[in-house]
Parts: C-alpha cells; structure tokens; sequence
C-alpha cells in the first residue's frame, strides 16, 4: 500500500492573547487574540490557503474562534464548533503569573501539585487525549480525502501529539514543541496516522519571551513551580 497520505489533519494552536494581567485565563469567557494575535491568524491563513482544506472545526473559546476567521473566510469553510478541542480545566485558572504575582508561590496551592503524571492540578491527560482523538477522527472521516483544521490549544495539542507517538505525558512546558499558530499535522493512510509533522508559519512573528518559555493557559508553568 501507498504511504502517501490521503487525509489530513492540522492541529492549529490559536494565536497571542491579550491577556497584560497575566492571567491564567483557561476557559475563561472574554480573552481575545491581541493585535499581533490577529496578525498571526492571517499569516497562517495565507500560508495555507490554497491547501486542499475541506473542514474547519474549533474549539468555542473566543481566542480560537477568531484564530479560524481568516482561514474560513479565505477558503470559504463553515466552523464547526468542537467543545472536545477546548483548553484543558486547571485549578489555578483565574490566578496571576505576572507582575511580580506567582499563584504557585502560595503555600495552600502545593497540594495540587502532588501527581505530574496525572496532572493532580488539572484535567487528566487519558481525559484530553480521549476528546482530542475523538474530535481528530471526525476531522479525518468529515475531510476524507482531502484535509482539515483543527483550532485548539496548546496543552490539548501537546498532549495529543505525545499520544500518538507513544511519548510520556511527563514533560517540561517549556520545551513543548507547539509555538502560537503552529501546525501539528497527522498525515493518515485511510484510518491509519503514518506521520506526524510539524510547522510554524506564524513563527517570525512570535515574541523572544514565548519562543524562550511558551505558555499555555491550561498549564501551570512549569519552571514557576515551587
């Protein structure tokens, strides 16, 4: 059999967020891509455009929806709204880690940090694969043939890409190779991954701080723990 891939499916991380509290925002309503957010949205539509996209799903939250606009609009794509890819739950959300703030710095969250492996602060890593591989399926059936976008979030990717290619869950956030608007792309033959790759079409634009120590707001950092 051919190892030409037949089907698909991207995995976009959403771009910058407008977020100067420092907030770890999660799933929270009212976080939306900043200016240069919007810019790397374009330029990862332009870079992709004329791909044989046939399906754009998305996670609900706003800094995802609008990460998809440009790339609907340029290949005329409905957006499916996916509750599966949404940001992971995390029991810091809400708190600051900026700002001279550290949530981690406070003796009464360290119980939550017990179980990496888990997380013991969040959603479990089995529970984000099982969705994300659930949404990635009906991507793959829906664009059979051609290829799909998912929009999502970098800890549901990360995560997701770990799984597949049979990685531990246990890593370093900082060294999580999923930057804004990058493409982690499974290439099937029919029902079959055979490779995964990867991109940055947006990197040029990303900030020296992120690509030094990338963020994801379903995470608490790990180099900010105690």
């Amino acid at each position: 059999m051919s190892q030409t891939p037949d089907t698909i499916v991207h995995l976009l991380r959403h771009g910058e967020v407008h977020n100067p509290d420092g907030v770890l925002y999660g799933r929270r309503d009212g976080f939306h891509l900043s200016d240069l957010g919007r810019q790397m949205a374009e330029k990862v539509a332009d870079a992709i455009k004329d791909r044989d996209i046939t399906h754009l799903r998305v996670s609900p939250l706003e800094r995802a929806q609008e990460t998809a606009q440009p790339l609907a609009t340029a290949r005329g794509l409905e957006i499916v709204t996916d509750p599966r890819v949404i940001e992971s739950t995390n029991v810091f959300e809400g708190k600051r880690f900026a700002g001279g703030e550290n949530a981690l710095r406070d003796p009464r969250t360290w119980r939550y940090l017990w179980n990496p492996l888990k997380p013991s602060w969040g959603e479990p890593y089995k529970d984000i694969v099982a969705r994300m591989m659930a949404a990635v399926h009906d991507a793959r059936e829906t664009a059979a043939g051609h290829e799909a976008v998912i929009v999502s979030h970098q800890l549901p990717i990360w995560t997701t890409r770990l799984h597949v290619e049979k990685r531990s869950f246990l890593h370093d956030p900082r060294k999580r190779q999923c930057t804004l608007c990058s493409l982690t792309s499974f290439h099937f033959v029919g029902d079959r991954l055979t490779q995964v790759s990867y991109s940055e079409p947006a990197g040029d634009l990303i900030p020296v701080r992120d690509k030094k120590a990338p963020f994801s707001a379903g995470d608490a950092p790990e180099e900010k723990r105690p």
